[in-house]
């Protein structure tokens, strides 16, 4: 049988797949090349982890951009370093191979070698070929013993002090403590503005609270020339101030970059800054920040926004009905900031077991009460207010009181259910018209009643109403009544049948109280107005004749009583 050639070459004998030494020179050749990879790989990973940590423990917020460049420069310089080798890098060869696994294995006689070799002397000599392919037989019986070995990049020997091991220990813990910061601290060491500053460059910054508060402004802390504070501004907590709350930053001689988060929004005021300076103004919303680069060092303010917490109204006591019929409301009023104002507001009370909803002709009686001082912070307050002549006297109501405060927080009262204090009426004509009126005021649905009733009350006219200017008028309401359109009509009716209530139970002394009171008021207003001496003495001729008439329709009154 012929023997196989033995001039074959290294490559062509490893190239057979099946080819147990093939499959041992390609373990050799990858821990080789491990061997050669590790230690530069380990170098740069070092230096990555070493930029790391340093990062995130927030190196870079706390040295000017100044000083983030020069790091970041020798960072760069110590990851080229640590890159070199890489420049070098020679991936293994076959031969490489072999000769790891002769000296690996331990095997006499160089098997691997032997068996990758060439016959040195001319292949057609019988013997010398005999003899080489004994050799190679002898040399594949050593095949399966060959071994790569583990590798052994020997790092150490070039990190004596393990200082690899204290870099990876401090990475995790600074990545632990970065938190939610860990990217912003990283891109921090890229943010190099303001590495050239105008030696007259400042900034000042400052927070107005709304002056609603009363507070005083909050001066922060800003870039000086010969001043170092931004590393105060750093250290120091959140600045507690009021929502709504006005964040202002100048800065002159350079423009700055200013960013905000959370509840800082861009204010709408628009105020002209003084001539080579830059303004920025933000509304504190909420929680949250501002972030000031480009400045030389990055100054960050933030912010706790506190809230405007709505006013507090309460009643003392149950209100009170005063001797001619007016209502007093007592009440106790708190507020952070102070009240600003503060009303009664009333509603119908709900009638259970109604077939139909009401529509009433006039509003409720709202009024505005009475502050103990401006801007009550805590304190009390009686308001007293002559309802008697409102359409809804008499009437079942529930009561709220409401205040509010300069930001617009409102507070209300619990609910209170009582009946409206209204005028009382002796004359039994005078107390019927009064209870049609307010039934035609409290619901507009009410006319075909209200309209049937007036045109009772004209029933024997002789005996109910002797007098023909009081049966005149109840014919002239009830026309109008019955005629009316609008609601606004209906309301016209309502205040005829009050008047007319009021002149049968009063007579002239109604008539001669308002003429009084209207002379009283045009007297006041020219006064107010700086009229001349001649209209105030002509005014005052018309009062003193007013007094005159009431003064004589009260005696007439009191004549008539007795």
């Amino acid at each position: 049988m012929t023997e196989p050639p033995v001039s074959q070459s290294i490559d062509q004998k490893a190239s057979a797949p099946a080819s147990p030494l093939a499959a041992a020179a390609r373990r050799a050749r990858y821990v080789i090349a491990w061997e050669r990879l590790w230690p530069p790989l380990a170098a740069l990973a070092t230096a990555t982890g070493l930029f790391l940590a340093v990062s995130w423990l927030g190196l870079w917020l706390w040295l000017p951009p100044l000083g983030r460049a020069a790091g970041l420069l020798l960072f760069i310089a110590v990851a080229l370093w640590a890159a070199f080798p890489f420049f070098f890098l020679r991936l293994p060869r076959f031969g490489d191979a072999l000769r790891r696994l002769d000296r690996v294995s331990g095997l006499q006689h160089r098997p691997a070698t032997a068996i990758a070799d060439q016959l040195a002397v001319n292949a057609q000599d019988p013997y010398s070929l005999a003899l080489w392919n004994a050799h190679v037989a002898r040399s594949l019986q050593s095949v399966k013993a060959l071994r790569a070995g583990a590798p052994a990049p020997r790092v150490a020997g070039r990190d004596p002090y393990a200082l690899r091991a204290l870099v990876l220990v401090t990475a995790i813990a600074a990545f632990i403590a970065a938190g939610g910061e860990r990217w912003q601290r990283i891109a921090a060491a890229f943010d190099w503005h303001g590495v050239g500053v105008p030696a007259n460059f400042r900034v000042d910054a400052w927070v107005a609270p709304p002056p609603y508060t009363g507070r005083p402004p909050i001066i922060l802390p800003g870039i000086h020339p010969g001043e170092a504070t931004a590393a105060a501004a750093q250290t120091e907590g959140p600045v507690s101030v009021p929502v709504n709350s006005t964040l202002v930053v100048r800065a002159t001689g350079k423009l700055i970059e200013l960013s905000t988060s959370g509840g800082l929004v861009p204010s709408n005021e628009q105020v002209r800054p003084p001539a080579g300076a830059e303004e920025h103004r933000f509304t504190i919303t909420g929680t949250g920040a501002a972030t000031l680069r480009g400045a030389g060092e990055n100054l960050v303010w933030p912010f706790n926004a506190i809230p405007d917490k709505p006013p507090t109204i309460a009643l003392i006591k149950d209100p009170e009905q005063q001797s001619r019929g007016a209502l007093l409301l007592s009440y106790r009023l708190e507020d952070d900031y102070g009240v600003a104002e503060a009303q009664a507001t009333f509603a119908r009370k709900e009638v259970s077991g109604a077939t139909s909803p009401v529509r009433p002709l006039f509003g409720p009686p709202d009024f505005a009460l009475v502050l103990p001082q401006a801007r009550t912070k805590s304190g009390t307050g009686q308001t007293i207010k002559d309802l008697t002549d409102h359409p809804w006297a008499g009437a079942e109501v529930v009561m709220t009181l409401v205040a509010r405060d300069d930001a617009g927080n409102e507070g209300k009262s619990e609910p209170f259910t009582f009946r409206l204090p209204e005028r009382i009426f002796t004359k039994p004509l005078a107390r019927a018209l009064i209870e049609q009126r307010r039934n035609l005021a409290l619901d507009a649905n009410a006319r075909p009643v209200v309209t049937t009733a007036l045109d009772a009350l004209a029933i024997a006219p002789e005996r109910f109403t002797p007098q023909a200017g009081i049966y005149l008028g109840l014919r002239s309401i009830y026309w109008s009544l019955a005629r009316a359109k609008t609601d606004d009509d209906l309301r016209d009716v309502v205040k005829q049948l009050w008047q007319m209530a009021v002149g049968i139970e009063d007579g002239d002394i109604a008539n001669a109280e308002e003429a009084l009171r209207n002379a009283e008021n045009a007297l006041q207003q020219a006064l107010d107005r700086g009229a001349s001496d001649q209209e105030i003495k002509a005014l005052m001729d018309q009062l003193r004749a007013a007094m005159d008439r009431f003064v004589q329709a009260l005696a007439e009154q009191l004549k008539n009583s007795r």
